[in-house]
């Protein structure tokens, strides 16, 4: 008789505990902790031995190569991938429910089904009658797409065996239990130890695995943090219900960059690449209205015009409002800060509103300058002119910093048709090319504004 262990694990980070707690000392999450149960094995043991002994060696004897990449057929996703699905590489791809990531992956298999041979669709949540649905609409007919509905990870792993796909869907790693544990499928315990398996399969056969990840009400995959420690590629879905538009975003890739982003559109026939997203973003840009400004934005490697929009009133209760939809809530309160003590704009009784169009979520520092002029343009009801575009990175003390590729954002918005960037001056001392556009430099909050309501 084996012997049962019983703990208590925190169901959002994975902490363990001899005792239910309340609150998890370690992550903070309240009435976070479920009884688990595990038999003492050698398990672990056994899985490593599957993958073969492996002897020391020198790093001189090491022969290195480039990694051979296969391409899905969808030029966003392997933008995002890096260049194309690495063979034995494991990828997690996250999203709220219903925000298009099966629909991305059957997608994604159709692609590597045409060129690379059988590949494998294992559902746990759908039968093959609705996966069937779901391809008659997205148009995707191949006999090299095989189904199986199944939840049991020995299964998987030895149909897998069998069959030998070319690429594996798994959807999702939250419905999948292995019979080693006693816990129920969905526990820390079951997504851990199969994710863990399934890397095992992965680097053994060199068969590239997708695993779909349910999200959380506060944005993190469901499950355990190492889960996303386990995988080689953590892609994240982002995109509003309201909006047709996806951004699937880059946030661990030991293949190739992170931060990288692919754009998607939402339509009846599935996920449709935007193939020039910034003239997208500014298609239905109001004109001649105060508190908008177009910011030039690095996403990745790719540059991006993006519309940022502000309101501001006067406070009908004794706290001021702030409130941010696509950029850091305290960037924002740190920025009128400065507005106030540098420039003088009475800010104190007034609810501020700031919006990125689109449903894109901004992060980096270089938007703080357009976040500054749009504030600015809704306090005063001053229209900032539409062929204007601004960037750059704001300090406490009111001076505008250089940022990183500064030319590529000019190219970028030259090509829409942009007549004048107001950028730090940094920048502009050091722009080789102007690409027939009006440079503005600026050193400080104050030039920045009289040079955009000049």
């Amino acid at each position: 008789m084996q012997k049962i262990k019983t703990f208590f694990q925190c169901q959002a980070c994975g902490f363990t505990s001899p005792k239910w707690l309340g609150k998890c000392p370690d992550c903070g999450g309240w009435n976070s902790f479920a009884e688990e149960r595990r038999e003492k094995t050698g398990r672990h043991a056994s899985l490593v031995k599957n993958l073969g002994k492996s002897e020391p060696q020198p790093l001189s004897s090491v022969k290195s190569g480039a990694e051979q990449r296969t391409s899905t057929g969808i030029r966003e996703l392997d933008r995002v991938l890096g260049g194309g699905v690495v063979a034995g590489s494991v990828i997690l791809v996250g999203g709220d429910p219903g925000i298009g990531k099966s629909t991305l992956l059957l997608q994604a298999l159709s692609g590597l089904a045409r060129t690379d041979g059988n590949v494998l669709y294992v559902s746990g949540e759908e039968s093959p009658e609705q996966i069937k649905i779901r391809a008659e609409r997205l148009a995707v007919h191949s006999d090299n797409i095989i189904l199986l509905s199944e939840t049991s990870l020995e299964t998987i792993v030895g149909t897998a065996s069998k069959i030998v796909p070319k690429a594996m869907v798994i959807d999702s790693i939250q419905t999948m239990y292995t019979e080693e544990i006693l816990s129920a499928p969905g526990s820390v315990s079951q997504v851990r130890d199969c994710a863990a398996k399934l890397m095992f399969f992965a680097k053994k056969s060199d068969i590239p695995v997708f695993l779909v990840g349910h999200v959380t009400k506060e944005g993190a995959i469901a499950g355990p943090r190492v889960l996303e420690h386990i995988v080689d590629t953590v892609l994240y879905f982002e995109g509003d219900r309201g909006h047709a538009y996806r951004i699937l975003r880059t946030v661990k890739n030991r293949f190739g960059s992170t931060n990288e982003i692919g754009i998607f559109e939402m339509s009846d026939a599935g996920l449709l690449e935007v193939e020039n997203p910034s003239e997208l973003f500014l298609l239905e840009r109001p004109l001649g209205v105060s508190g908008s400004t177009v910011v030039a934005s690095i996403e990745g490697t790719r540059p991006l015009m993006v519309e940022i929009q502000s309101l501001v009133s006067q406070t009908s209760f004794g706290m001021p409002r702030r409130t941010t939809i696509g950029v850091d809530f305290n960037r924002v309160n740190l920025l009128v800060a400065v507005l106030e003590k540098k420039v003088g704009l009475h800010l104190g009784g007034m609810d501020v509103f700031v919006n990125v169009v689109g449903g894109l979520k901004l992060v980096e520092p270089a938007i703080d300058l357009g976040i500054i002029a749009t504030v600015a343009s809704s306090l005063k009801d001053i229209p900032i002119e539409a062929n204007i575009f601004v960037f750059g990175e704001v300090g406490l003390s009111g001076e505008i910093r250089a940022v990183a590729h500064a030319e590529t954002r000019v190219k970028e918005a030259a090509k829409i048709g942009f007549q004048r960037g107001i950028m730090p001056a940094g920048n502009a001392d050091k722009m080789k090319h102007e690409f027939g556009i009006e440079i503005i430099g600026v050193r400080n909050v104050e030039e920045c504004l009289d040079a955009v309501f000049r």
